[in-house]
């Protein structure tokens, strides 16, 4: 499980969200990486709130790591901001919008540490070959590929269940659920809308198709989160969701006995 809040925030809301997801994933036998975003470079509009910035983003992060021993990972929106984040992080990440920016992608992997892909909105599973080649290439041995939906007309996104299976065999990588983003309604203006109370129902039917881990941005009170707060899971429903796809993995597990 990768799932923090969408950008970082004081301390207080940061680590009072990776504690939750300590707390929850030990308890349930889950892997968790902390996310946090120290810049929100994609937002719709210029007046939106964009988050800490790079280097007090990246002191919050190992803050977050150095008081949870959680591992933490955070988006990288430009070459030059990888080596630095990678002094402080244990994982990077590529969003949707730049999953095939070549620069970008060679920078991420010449860190050498893990990196998480996501698919553009726009792309085949298949299409996200050539973006893990460019990471491999430049020395990313390890690499995950994130599903986080794809568009449908100019409102709303859809995900193929098939995409897991797809993105597996086209590229040879573990395929992540972005259960989060994929209840997006993408629309002009300041900001994007979605339907979050649909996320918990494409978590547990992706890990039922066979997805191989997932990303959720949580939240204590979405509607005062500065980014993405339409789409976030409130974080006193994670504990609920966590132990509905821990069964569900168990009733797969013995079915394929």
């Amino acid at each position: 499980m990768i799932a923090g809040p969408c950008s970082l925030e004081d301390d207080d809301l940061n680590l009072t969200v990776a504690r939750t997801i300590v707390r929850h994933a030990k308890d349930l036998g889950v892997s968790a990486v902390f996310k946090g975003s120290f810049d929100k470079a994609n937002r719709s509009s210029y007046r939106s709130a964009r988050g800490p910035g790079l280097e007090a983003g990246l002191s919050s992060l190992q803050r977050v790591r150095d008081k949870t021993g959680l591992p933490v990972l955070t988006d990288v929106h430009e070459p030059w901001q990888a080596e630095r984040a990678a002094s402080f992080v244990d994982a990077l990440q590529i969003p949707a919008f730049l999953c095939r920016q070549t620069d970008l992608l060679a920078a991420a992997g010449g860190t050498g540490l893990p990196v998480n892909l996501k698919k553009g909105q726009w792309m085949a599973p298949e299409a996200m070959a050539g973006g893990v080649e460019k990471l491999k290439r430049s020395g990313a041995e390890s690499v995950a590929v994130t599903e986080r939906g794809t568009a449908f007309g100019y409102g709303d996104l859809v995900v193929d269940m098939r995409s897991f299976a797809r993105l597996r065999a086209a590229t040879g990588c573990p395929a992540i659920f972005d259960a989060t983003h994929s209840v997006q309604r993408p629309a002009g203006g300041r900001t994007t809308g979605g339907e979050p109370w649909h996320a918990p129902a494409l978590a547990r039917a992706a890990v039922a198709a066979g997805c191989d881990g997932l990303f959720l941005e949580t939240h204590p009170n979405p509607a005062k989160a500065p980014s993405d707060g339409a789409t976030m899971l409130p974080l006193e429903n994670l504990p609920r969701l966590l132990g509905e796809i821990r069964r569900l993995r168990l009733v797969l597990r013995r079915e394929g006995e």
